[in-house]
């Protein structure tokens, strides 16, 4: 394992990082996490180096943070530095903060967070946090002992970042980031802004929520011809860990496949590793995606559950899978998963969100949960419009 500066802090950090959004979940229960499983494979990375672990109160709708507190018994926690966020839109009131903040501790079965992060930071979570007076709490909460560095996970704009990071001299800042995604939200100017002040920058959703690992033809094409031969998901890891401002790069590892992979990219990576050909490469790729991607969804899951058991990460999986498979055969093939989704309240499952776009009641209460800010009832009269009424994405 390579190990990287983390920030301005005093230790150093694994190039990888364990995220906990995307555990392994049961086969025929896939909103439930598969605790024995997911134990495991956390047990595995940390086991081949990896000493940064992160998590949320909403991940796996709350089972998160209880499995990860799981894995981090015998002996485990004291080999990582430990990394949770505050809800903060679920945050009303000011003693909110200390409610949330134990109940996280007691999930996670111990007595401190390495790193306390203020989730999913936006405009008007900003002001929420300057309302309630929640830096307050925060500093409150590190003089007693319960949290080491503070920090913000962040899905707004590069003006919004800057503000953000300008208000307080954080230890942390977590942001997306992909060789697709350097020119939204933070971006790559933000990137750099925090790692001028000194700030350990932890990267999220490096392979776009998977989109990255599953390159179409044409992709794979550019890819198979490269003087240096990668995996899909090695050459996204890679032009992240290539950046001299990266501490460490997040990886929601589901599989024990997964953590095997990652960690050994991980052995291989390093700062301005990548030479001009690989570079060419990627900005070849970035061109193929840009064309085949119809909606920017990661597959994060903050939008869920919808009211009307719709599920619409699943949904939007489906239309860019379409959209970038070639072959006729398989469009069809990704097409059928369509098909097998609820169109009516009767053919829900009370156990599983499995509604079809059709579903959709355009309620809204998805928009604000969206850290992509996808018009999401929008985007899903789309998806029912070109898989389930065979319209031409062109139209």
């Amino acid at each position: 394992m390579q190990y990287r500066k983390m920030g301005s802090l005093d230790w150093e950090v694994s190039a990888l990082g364990f995220g906990c959004m995307r555990l392994p979940t049961k086969r025929f229960m896939p909103l439930q996490v598969d605790a024995g499983t997911s134990i495991k494979i956390i047990r595995s990375g940390i086991d081949k180096g990896i000493n940064y672990v992160d998590t949320a109160w909403p991940y796996h709708f709350g089972a998160g943070e209880r499995i990860v507190g799981q894995a981090l018994k015998d002996g485990y926690r004291e080999k990582v530095h430990l990394a949770t966020k505050l809800p903060t839109f679920f945050v009303r009131k000011s003693e909110d903060f200390d409610s949330y903040l134990e109940r996280q501790l007691e999930k996670l079965q111990t007595d401190y967070l390495d790193v306390y992060l203020f989730h999913r930071m936006t405009r008007g979570q900003f002001e929420k946090l300057k309302d309630l007076q929640l830096m307050d709490k925060m500093i409150g909460a590190k003089e007693r002992g319960k949290i080491k560095h503070i920090g913000f996970s962040f899905h707004d704009t590069l003006p919004v970042f800057k503000e953000i990071v300008d208000y307080y001299p954080w230890d942390v800042v977590q942001i997306q980031y992909n060789y697709m995604d350097t020119g939204i939200q933070a971006t790559t100017d933000g990137l750099r802004y925090a790692y001028d002040k000194g700030i350990a920058v932890v990267i999220m959703e490096p392979v776009k929520g998977g989109r990255l690992a599953n390159p179409p033809a044409e992709a794979r094409e550019i890819m198979a011809a490269a003087k240096n031969q990668r995996s899909p998901v090695d050459w996204a890891l890679q032009f992240v860990w290539n950046r001299p401002e990266v501490s460490v790069v997040l990886s929601g590892m589901g599989s024990q496949k997964m953590v095997d992979e990652n960690c050994a990219s991980a052995d291989r990576s390093g700062i301005g590793k990548l030479n001009d050909d690989d570079l060419e490469v990627i900005n070849k790729l970035i061109e193929v995606y840009r064309k085949r991607i119809l909606v920017p969804c990661t597959a994060c899951g903050y939008c869920m559950p919808c009211p009307s058991g719709v599920n619409i990460p699943q949904n939007f999986a489906i239309l860019n899978n379409v959209s970038v498979e070639d072959s006729r055969i398989r469009r069809w093939l990704v097409s059928r998963g369509y098909g097998k989704l609820a169109r009516s309240k009767k053919q829900l499952k009370e156990d599983e969100l499995n509604g079809s776009a059709v579903m959709c009641v355009q309620c809204g209460k998805c928009l604000e949960k969206c850290p992509q800010e996808i018009n999401i009832p929008e985007e899903l009269k789309k998806v029912h419009a070109i898989i389930g009424k065979h319209k031409k994405i062109s139209e």
